[in-house]
């Protein structure tokens, strides 16, 4: 795992299950495919406090940017756009 992975995997440790869960099986299955936009879009997301990432990944709020949009779909059991 390289030195930027590494930096996103502990950015993924949220403490709450429900996060972890989500950004880590993004990371895992998704990141390496993706493309660096897409890589940038997600070290963004991870950058929310953990409240607005939880009501993002969730759907209780949704983003105005389309990228963070498709990136959250992804997470949520998408396929990557």
């Amino acid at each position: 795992m390289d030195i930027e992975k590494k930096h996103l995997y502990w950015l993924c440790r949220r403490g709450t299950k429900e996060l972890d869960e989500l950004t880590l099986r993004y990371l895992n299955q998704y990141y390496d495919d993706a493309t660096s936009e897409q890589q940038q879009t997600f070290a963004a997301l991870l950058q929310l406090p953990d409240p607005d990432l939880y009501k993002i990944l969730v759907g209780i709020e949704s983003s105005k940017d389309d990228s963070v949009n498709a990136i959250v779909r992804c997470i949520r059991g998408s396929s990557l756009d």
